[in-house]
């Protein structure tokens, strides 16, 4: 994999880089936005002088003022956005009575009193009036019969404080319902719910796991089979994320296909049809930033422009910091960006590496292969290509599970190889399921749920047995808390490097991510407990 060609070009970095770099130092220190935008805007000229300057050695530097000036631009915009009032972070908490109006509701189990989301502040009583227009966590309990979902506004009343561990309120009432889109999707959302468990409703466990799965609603997971799935390192499976919205993608491209409805018709229509499972399901950080991937990879395709799964990858990335840029410290977000930069930067081409080191029979000419010959290089190549990837995803998730959920499950590697795919069949079955349901055909419906079912009940045998292994998981930490982001960030910086070198052997060829990650095991993490 040759990093020059414009397939695995990606211009765009050096605006992100910078970017996530001046979040990530404005929100470590505390400057006002005022001096950071005077000295961003200084830069400009000295950007552009080095640019076009006659000068060769000159010219070189460039990059180094116009990092600066876009990172410096990162810190003042993320103050920006925040637009905390004055004197916000001195006040102690105290009792508010405050409308709402919802944004994002957080899943939660059913006949639950305790709800919770994110909501901006439509009114306040004095004096509080200077926090209109803030975005609150809220959770509160509700009375028998209020629904809030997106888009209502509703009345509460309860301790306002910056960020309580232990939240606590009242929902006083609903004074605005919420519109007919939002009621749609949550109407939408019951009725997708029931046809997943068409015909497996005896078999809670499965059916509770299979519409976690498909839907993403994890809250359909009691805390034993959260606790097997995140001991085993693949929780992720549950959360809609790219896995679920390139299988949806693909099943509706498929579908599309056999209507032979024209590709200009059927793109715009695929999005439209994906976004709104999005939105159905919750319209969740890594759905979204999954649908936007999708979206940049469709109008590429279909408008014939050059670009490639790295490029797409980043601006994806940068959109997403722009539209919101305190999701670079969630670990949704340096998860799923994290694992996917490393499958670009370091799987694929690890895989090709194995790929032209071990070709499949490399004594026998192509051209005289017969149809078994050919079926075992295939095989052979989709093996070492789920190795690759899975090696590189594998160390990002060892940093990250440590960091975020204070586990280091070195046999998440092994579960994943034989989990993700799997599981990719359970969503394409639950997705013609619902295909079948929503055009009246139950019979359909119920066969392909007990697929997914079927499905289901391997995974859930293979997650019990594996974490029945000793040394699949040990519980873990970081010796400081900084290491946890600063390695995960070293670790894709080693990779970005291999990768603009090509992975040449003078320069450690594949081996620097593994011996980083070794390393920083061995002398930043404490096992136990």
């Amino acid at each position: 994999m040759n990093p020059g060609r414009p397939g695995h070009r990606a211009p765009l970095c050096w605006l992100l880089l910078p970017f996530m770099a001046g979040l990530a130092a404005a929100r470590c220190v505390d400057p006002p936005a005022t001096p950071l935008l005077i000295a961003a805007t200084l830069l400009i000229p000295v950007a552009a002088a080095c640019a076009w300057s006659d000068r060769r050695g000159l010219r070189r530097l460039w990059p180094l003022p116009m990092a600066a000036l876009v990172a410096l631009a990162g810190a003042a915009y993320f103050h920006l956005r925040l637009a905390r009032p004055s004197g916000w972070e001195g006040r102690p908490p105290r009792e508010a009575v405050l409308t709402l109006r919802i944004e994002r509701v957080f899943p939660s189990r059913a006949g639950q009193r305790r709800v919770s989301g994110l909501a901006t502040v439509v009114s306040a009583r004095a004096p509080l009036q200077d926090i209109l227009g803030q975005t609150l966590f809220f959770s509160l309990d509700r009375p028998a019969g209020d629904e809030p979902l997106r888009s209502s506004a509703f009345t509460a009343i309860g301790v306002l404080e910056l960020l309580s561990r232990h939240p606590a309120g009242r929902l006083l009432g609903i004074v605005s319902p919420p519109n007919r889109y939002n009621r749609f999707c949550h109407t939408a959302e019951l009725r997708l719910h029931r046809l997943l468990l068409t015909g497996v409703g005896d078999h809670r466990e499965l059916a509770g796991i299979f519409a976690a799965m498909v839907l993403g609603q994890t809250q359909d997971l009691d805390a034993e089979q959260k606790g097997l799935f995140m001991r085993s390192g693949t929780l992720h499976l549950f959360a809609i994320s790219g896995q679920h919205i390139s299988v949806i993608a693909l099943c509706m491209t498929g579908l599309f296909f056999l209507l032979r409805v024209p590709a200009v018709v059927a793109t715009p229509a695929a999005l439209v049809l994906l976004w709104l499972y999005v939105d159905i399901t919750g319209t969740s950080p890594s759905a979204v930033r999954a649908f936007i991937m999708c979206a940049l990879i469709a109008a590429a395709f279909t408008l014939r422009l050059p670009g490639g799964g790295l490029a797409t990858l980043v601006a994806s990335a940068l959109a997403v910091l722009l539209a919101e840029p305190m999701q670079l410290f969630s670990a949704s977000f340096q998860m799923s960006y994290g694992i996917v930069a490393a499958l670009f930067l370091l799987g694929a081409p690890l895989a090709e590496a194995m790929q032209a080191r071990w070709p499949a029979f490399p004594d026998l000419p192509e051209a005289s292969w017969r149809r078994h010959h050919r079926w075992r290089a295939w095989l052979r190549r989709q093996l070492l290509e789920l190795v690759g990837l899975g090696l590189s995803a594998t160390l990002v998730s060892v940093v990250t599970g440590i960091q975020f959920f204070g586990l280091f499950t070195p046999g998440a590697l092994f579960a994943n190889l034989a989990l993700i795919p799997t599981s990719s069949l359970v969503i394409g079955a639950g997705f013609v399921s619902l295909v079948c349901g929503l055009a009246g055909f139950t019979a359909g419906g119920v066969l392909f749920n007990h697929a997914g079912a079927l499905l289901l009940w391997l995974m859930n045998g293979l997650v019990r047995a594996a974490v029945a292994v000793p040394g699949l998981f040990f519980p873990a930490r970081f010796r400081a808390d900084w290491l946890g982001p600063a390695g995960h960030a070293a670790l894709l910086a080693v990779c970005v490097a291999g990768y603009s070198r090509q992975w040449r052997r003078s320069a450690g060829g594949f081996w620097p991510p593994f011996v980083f990650v070794a390393l920083l095991l061995a002398f930043g993490v404490k096992f136990g407990r």
